[in-house]
């Protein structure tokens, strides 16, 4: 899907906008001439600056550019299908990961995933298991990061 530039500007120029708003709460620092509002400020700045660039931009292109064109892979039942596996795996993990643990959904999640991809079933088991483990290994026992265990919280190491 291709999106004229006019698009994308207005899109940078609303989250601007929004980040402007969200650091007037920011406190001040007494006999500081900056604080914590400064460094986003300037990116906000410069992400509608930049949104103005593009809508100008898309704006003189929209008679060559459509606002909305659609990829060829939008009419490919196979690559519709996987976005469908990729948008509902995603949401199985935010609903499952905390019930089942990460162990186990991950491994579901990445295994779908290879199948739709056209993964062959044996390589695509043996993967997503590996890439499991080592990515449990890599955030949860170097980084630190908590992973849910879900039905394995009695087996947790």
């Amino acid at each position: 899907m291709k999106l004229n530039d006019a698009v994308f500007g207005v899109l940078l120029m609303l989250l601007g906008t929004a980040v402007l708003v969200a650091i007037q709460g920011y406190p001040k620092i007494p006999g500081q001439p900056v604080g914590p509002a400064l460094f986003p400020g300037i990116v906000a700045a410069g992400l509608c600056i930049a949104g103005v660039l593009l809508v100008a931009r898309g704006w003189r292109a929209r008679a060559q550019q459509p606002w909305l064109a659609w990829d060829a892979w939008v009419h490919s039942p196979r690559h519709v299908l996987a976005l469908a596996v990729l948008l509902g795996s995603v949401l199985f993990y935010i609903l499952a990961a905390e019930k089942l643990g990460f162990l186990i959904v991950a491994p579901l999640v990445l295994g779908a995933l290879f199948l739709v991809l056209r993964v062959r079933p044996l390589h695509a088991v043996g993967i997503a298991i590996v890439a499991t483990l080592l990515v449990h290994f890599a955030f949860y026992k170097l980084l630190r990061v908590p992973l849910p265990w879900g039905v394995l919280k009695g087996i947790a190491w």
